[in-house]
């Protein structure tokens, strides 16, 4: 990203919203939101092979639920640019290999820091997690907060936006899907 051309074209938006740029609360904030918003999609400069770098790791007999609950996950909604955030529960059956537990929130990162949907970083977190596992199932829940849906449209500060995506034995068996979901009421 070019950040002086972010920079520049800020600018112009504070111009055309009836802002003086030049004013000494704005004077830097131009370059600041540039900076920010480099930060904040720096996922598109990231995969999750890179991410995960090599942290897979071979566990004789490994193949009983693993889950990491409660990652906080900050994202720009592509829709309007606004943040949601909220948590994001992770969980995987290995077959013999599992991840570096830091890696499945580094994995929800990258692409939470891009502009998103819910429903889709949902299911790209679940698919990083199986292709980097070769789990057996993988299952995401997300539950978010959308300040496009709290701070305009209908206004709803309350409302929370609930996601789940299930692969393999998380989709086809309905005892493990429940495991899962009841581990996550804890």
């Amino acid at each position: 990203m070019d950040e002086k051309k972010v920079s520049s074209l800020v600018r112009e938006i504070l111009l055309e919203i009836g802002e003086d740029p030049d004013r000494e609360g704005l004077a830097k904030t131009p370059d600041r939101v540039a900076r920010a918003l480099a930060h904040l999609v720096r996922g598109y400069a990231q995969t999750p092979e890179g991410v995960v770098n090599g942290a897979v790791f071979e566990s004789e007999g490994a193949n009983h639920m693993v889950i990491v609950r409660d990652i906080d996950v900050y994202s720009l909604c592509e829709h309007h640019l606004m943040p949601f955030f909220g948590h994001c529960h992770v969980g995987y059956i290995p077959r013999g290999k599992v991840l570096g537990v830091s890696k499945i929130a580094r994995i929800a990162d990258c692409f939470a820091a891009r502009l998103q949907i819910q429903e889709r970083l949902t299911s790209q977190i679940a698919r990083a997690v199986r292709d980097a596992t070769g789990a057996e199932g993988v299952g995401v829940v997300m539950e978010c907060e959308h300040l496009c849906m709290q701070m305009r449209g209908v206004s709803k500060q309350n409302s929370k936006m609930a996601t789940s995506a299930v692969l393999g034995s998380f989709h086809d068996d309905a005892a493990t899907r429940a495991e899962f979901l009841s581990l996550l009421r804890k």
